[in-house]
């Protein structure tokens, strides 16, 4: 895992400024994805947005500690790993968004008693990590065949101080922002599976 994480980092710059500009007319900055990176999970994926970089791993249905089965649904937890340092109060509140999107879409009754575990690595924070933690997950549970009821994707947007909505956000367009809002979206039905909200905005604006 370790040569897969140097390998991805050199994609992204070491300072989370956006390396290239976006093109004219673009509302979303360029991403990619790859899957099937590492060998060890049942299934991996990288997912890239601009200088965004976020490798996901996801193993399971496996066996699930005692403590933590549920009898009639496959137990989901979500580990999500800073670039640099340990997990921190923000990490957390993540993992729990992520784990609540992923289970609305996860066929975990096809597979109870068992776990079901998604680890997502930083590799580099240039501006709408949630979106990009989100992106990871779904195409890494893809890649390991887990059952799921739809795909899902995550998108940030931010509102700068005269209104004006600016998609998937790079760090410092973050930071300038009077509110910044990430949702997750179910492809099927298109529903809203999770919101979160940060700043001041309008309903009107929502």
């Amino acid at each position: 895992m370790e040569g897969a994480l140097r390998a991805n980092a050199k994609m992204s710059t070491e300072s989370g400024v956006e390396s290239s500009p976006r093109g004219p007319g673009c509302s979303l900055r360029h991403f990619a994805c790859e899957q099937n990176l590492l060998s060890r999970p049942d299934g991996s994926a990288s997912f890239l947005q601009g200088d965004t970089s976020v490798l996901a791993g996801v193993y399971g249905p496996a066996e699930v500690k005692i403590s933590k089965e549920i009898f009639n649904k496959a137990t989901l937890e979500v580990i999500l790993r800073p670039k640099i340092g340990l997990p921190g109060v923000a990490e957390k509140s993540r993992e729990r968004l992520i784990r609540n999107t992923c289970e609305a879409v996860v066929l975990g009754a096809l597979h109870p008693r068992t776990s079901i575990t998604v680890v997502l690595q930083v590799i580099s924070d240039a501006g709408s990590l949630l979106a990009c933690c989100l992106n990871a997950a779904c195409m890494a549970l893809v890649d390991a065949g887990v059952p799921m009821r739809a795909l899902f994707c995550g998108v940030t947007c931010a509102l700068d101080s005269e209104g004006t909505l600016v998609l998937d956000p790079t760090a410092k367009q973050e930071k300038e922002a009077r509110a910044v809002l990430t949702f997750a979206l179910d492809s099927v039905e298109r529903k809203l599976l999770m919101s979160t909200t940060k700043g001041l905005y309008s309903d009107a604006e929502v």
